[in-house]
């Protein structure tokens, strides 16, 4: 589908050389001199390759048709995750690096997101956030300011993230799964 490049969004996957990117930022630039663009940074879906692109704002730029498919992760199966439709009961088998960073996060029972381009799946999304327990955080340093210091922490799943101070080993916390954030104190 033809578009203009100022419809452009985070998220999109464009057919550009042949290939399918996948939009990672994109930000408008009007310099001084010259007309205006759209600066796109980009993820090739088959390589993991990144790129930086400009667009000029009249230029067409082809979006590529992506469906969508709620799952149910099952479980892993060596370098392979399997998930079913709730509403068929159908199996899907999918390989693990298409989750990409998120990975640590994925536990059986929780519903995904797939996307697909062509039939073809070329990701998957896990909830926005997620119950975590943490395995180790490091001590107060006293002395800090209490309003803006946080400290390492160390999930059971091994991601590295900050939290306030008064968070302590074993506690639940709820964390974002697109930037490793901690969120808040899970509720018990």
């Amino acid at each position: 589908m033809k578009t203009n490049a100022n419809s452009i969004k985070i998220g999109n996957v464009l057919e550009f050389q042949g290939q399918l990117w996948k939009v990672l930022k994109r930000e408008h630039v009007k310099p001084g001199k010259g007309g205006a663009y759209i600066q796109v940074e980009m993820k090739n879906i088959q390589t993991g390759n990144k790129t930086n692109t400009r667009f000029a704002s009249s230029e067409d730029v082809d979006i590529a048709f992506v469906e969508q498919q709620n799952l149910l992760f099952q479980y892993f199966e060596q370098n392979n995750l399997v998930a079913m439709d709730m509403e068929s009961f159908e199996t899907f088998e999918f390989v693990k690096n298409i989750v990409g960073d998120s990975l640590p996060f994925l536990t059986e029972g929780m519903n995904i997101r797939v996307e697909y381009c062509n039939q073809k799946p070329i990701s998957i999304f896990l909830p926005e956030q997620v119950n975590a327990v943490i395995a180790q955080a490091d001590a107060v340093v006293k002395g800090q300011t209490a309003a803006s210091s946080y400290k390492p922490a160390i999930l059971e799943n091994g991601i590295k993230i900050m939290v306030p101070p008064f968070i302590e080993s074993g506690e639940e916390v709820i964390v974002n799964t697109t930037d490793f954030t901690y969120v808040s104190r899970a509720k018990s």
